[in-house]
Order: structure tokens, then sequence, then C-alpha cells
């Protein structure tokens, strides 16, 4: 088994560990049986962040933690915006890759599924999608903000909900944010509509 399919296997896992409801909800009915695509490994700056992480406290989430380490160079990072977006140095501090869904390591129509990274001192803006989402940090001390209210101070193993088309923000202080992605129920590689500038 390849570290991405170890990768796919941890995410799956720690996923059907938890018992929130919303979460439960989310993914109850997936069929994480997928083809595999052979996309070809890419880096982005931002995974260097990733490598000079420590684990986190979390049994559930350092177990994930490792096996997202363990396969990052093999993994198709990627960027949705441009410089023309938010500027060079936010590409810098910021990525993704898409572990499932539409254009992912392993192919779904029904559901995408991966990890976001932003560096330390980064405001990601306001932005909306149609799909819904979850996000659950495996980092502590990132800051999100929901529908334009106050940002506040978000855990390693909080599950974070945005319905359908709800504005969200994220920021990062000295410290980068690692967390896992869920979308569904929308277009799975809708580029999200920019709402908020940077300040």
């Amino acid at each position: 088994m390849s570290a991405v399919e170890d990768l796919l296997a941890a995410f799956r896992d720690y996923l059907l560990s938890r018992s929130d409801p919303m979460l439960r909800h989310f993914i109850e009915g997936f069929q994480w049986s997928m083809k595999e695509r052979s996309l070809a490994p890419r880096d982005l700056p931002v995974v260097a962040y990733l490598r000079g992480l420590r684990r986190p406290g979390g049994e559930a989430e350092a177990a994930l933690f490792d096996s997202l380490l363990n396969a990052a160079g093999m993994l198709h990072w990627a960027q949705t915006y441009s410089i023309t977006d938010f500027g060079a140095d936010f590409l810098q501090r910021y990525g993704w890759v898409e572990l499932f869904g539409t254009r992912g390591h392993f192919a779904s129509d029904d559901m995408a599924g991966g990890f976001l990274l932003l560096g330390p001192r980064v405001h990601y803006p306001d932005h909306h999608h149609k799909a819904e989402e979850i996000y659950i940090p495996l980092t502590d001390g990132s800051l999100w903000s929901k529908d334009a209210q106050s940002f506040l101070p978000r855990w390693s193993g909080e599950v974070i909900h945005h319905p359908s088309n709800i504005r969200h923000a994220m920021r990062t202080e000295s410290l980068p944010l690692v967390a896992l992605y869920l979308w569904r129920g929308g277009p799975l590689a809708q580029k999200s509509i920019i709402s908020g500038r940077m300040p």
C-alpha cells in the first residue's frame, strides 16, 4: 500500500471514529472504495510549514497528521487563487490537496475531501461557495469567522460547519494551520467567491 493509500485509510478511519452528529450525518452513506488517479507529485512553498510542525496533542489527530506528513511528498498540492486575487505573499503561505473528489488522488463525484495549509500570519478573507463544508483543524490556535461575525479561536479536533453559501474567513497568527476539509452538495471544483478583501 502506498503512502497516499495509507493517507486515505487514515482519513476515513479518523472520520469514522468521531461521534459528532453533524459530521456523522455529513459522511453518512459515502462510499470509501474509490478508483485511484495517477497524479504527479507537486510541491508548494507552504508545505515546508507542515514539515516543520510539532505533532498535534490529540492521539487521533496526531495519527492523521503523521499519515499526511508521510505522504506529503507524493501529493499533488494546489492553489485556487492567483497573484491578482490576494498577492504573491499569500501564495507563499497557502495551499491545499484534494485527496478525493472530482480532481483528487481518488475519484468521487459525491464528496471532496483533503487538507488545507495556511502558513503563519495569513488572512484568508471572507469567501463562500455553493458546496456545504466541514473543516476539522489538526493544529491549535487558528481564528475563524462565519457569517461576518467576530473571529474566534478554534482548536485541534473541533468540527466547523459551513452551510451552503455562508460567508467564512480564517486567520493564522504565529502558528500555521493544517485542517481536514470535506465538501458536498455543490460543484466540487468551484472556485470560491471572494466577498471580502485583504485588510
